[in-house]
């Protein structure tokens, strides 16, 4: 009876075992995860380095007035705009070709990296910021949609909160780079625009040969055939229209990164060769952050971070225009916009994610993504002739309570559904 016993247990220990280990791997980041993951660092550090010193090099190097700045920054981040589109379309339009749409998106923008020695006005300047912007247009709606094709939907925020960590990595260790360059070389700039394309290079192989792709990819979807008119016709969906139409109204009111460290350089009197440090703060709190928040996002709901992390910006920019000029303001400030975008970008993915099918995947992320980035592109145009004509003070101000507003309304038109785990 005993032996009859043991034998009858042991199918049923096994049974929990399996279990248990399938529980673990629903759970788990998916490999493409990590191997984009890994693209996303190694080519933050290349791009970061070269996003720590423009605005300086912009600025003071090249002279240019806050409005000048404010054209060259809408254009470095809402030009991918008019291509994220034509990206999501590419990669959904034949099964495996994800991976080698966002390879060509990586390669030019690595390729913009060197063109940066030889430019010296304002033209060119733009131009190679719009091709640069065009690469970082074309990768970022097929590696999310490789992201949310390779997780499930009960840890999507997890995943995207993993990548969204690793990539900070790379914001974090780029403007050190630069940092250290800057002070160990003459040319500086050119030192940097140097080593930031070697470094894109090496992202560019990373991608190549660890980033499953063809067979190893995920097959192609069951689904409404992959054309822009389907993907546009996907805003007929409830949710995602709204998420879409908050994602762009907020994005109206969100100062770029560059003015927000170009307001604590002049409010605390940083010395020029430390301003590119102060991105660092924004990397360390969004490091810390990113996959506590995706996991809280899976448990509580992805629109309710979204929303927070927008007032964590808010009150960023309250701290701003207050007369306080203690010593830890610049550390409140970049923690707070470091929250900012661990409550929201990867958040925002996941959330739209929901609301796509796997056919269209990439082309319905890319919808979204493409009314967020038009409207900072408008932001930065807005904020930047508003600096020139009232000053920085004001310009702040008026950003400050169109978010407030935005924010209060996007609470209103929040999905009506959301997957909680």
């Amino acid at each position: 009876m005993y032996v009859a016993d043991s034998r009858a247990s042991t199918p049923s220990a096994e049974g929990a075992v399996r279990q248990g280990l399938a529980g673990r791997r629903r759970h788990a980041v998916a490999p493409t995860v990590l191997a984009l993951g890994t693209v996303s660092l190694v080519t933050d550090v290349s791009s970061e380095m070269v996003t720590a010193v423009l605005p300086l090099y912009l600025v003071a190097g090249l002279g240019l007035s806050p409005l000048g700045f404010g054209l060259l920054d809408g254009i470095y981040n809402g030009f991918s705009a008019l291509v994220r589109l034509a990206g999501g379309h590419l990669a959904d339009r034949g099964g495996g070709r994800h991976k080698w749409v966002a390879g060509l998106g990586y390669g030019i923008s690595a390729l913009c990296k060197p063109l940066l020695l030889v430019a010296h006005t304002l033209t060119p300047i733009g131009l190679i910021l719009a091709a640069d912007r065009t690469g970082k247009g074309l990768r970022t709606a097929p590696r999310d949609a490789l992201i949310s094709l390779s997780s499930t939907p009960e840890t999507r925020g997890r995943a995207f909160g993993v990548h969204r960590a690793m990539d900070t990595a790379g914001a974090l260790f780029g403007p050190l780079v630069a940092f250290l360059i800057l002070r160990a070389t003459v040319d500086g700039y050119d030192a940097v625009f140097t080593v930031s394309f070697c470094v894109a290079v090496a992202g560019v192989l990373v991608l190549v040969l660890f980033v499953p792709g063809g067979a190893s990819a995920p097959a192609a979807p069951e689904g409404p055939r992959p054309t822009l008119l389907a993907a546009l016709a996907l805003l007929r969906r409830r949710d995602l229209r709204r998420i879409t139409i908050c994602a762009l109204l907020l994005g109206l009111a969100t100062v770029s990164d560059s003015f927000v460290y170009l307001l604590l350089q002049r409010r605390l009197g940083v010395p020029d060769r430390w301003f590119a440090l102060l991105p660092l703060g924004t990397a360390a709190a969004f490091l810390l952050l990113a996959v506590p928040l995706g996991r809280l996002a899976d448990r509580v709901g992805r629109w309710r971070i979204f929303l927070a992390g927008h007032g964590a910006l808010l009150l960023a920019y309250g701290l701003l225009l207050t007369s306080w000029h203690g010593t830890a303001l610049p550390y409140t400030v970049l923690a707070l916009h470091g929250t900012f975008y661990a409550a929201t970008d990867g958040v925002l993915m996941a959330a739209a994610s929901d609301g796509v099918p796997e056919a269209l995947r990439s082309s319905g992320l890319a919808v979204v993504q493409t009314g967020q980035a038009l409207a900072r592109f408008a932001c930065s145009l807005l904020f930047g002739a508003a600096w020139t004509v009232w000053g920085d003070r004001t310009a702040l101000a008026a950003s400050t309570a169109a978010l407030a507003v935005c924010a209060v309304f996007s609470f209103t038109l929040r999905p009506t559904r959301e997957h909680v785990s």
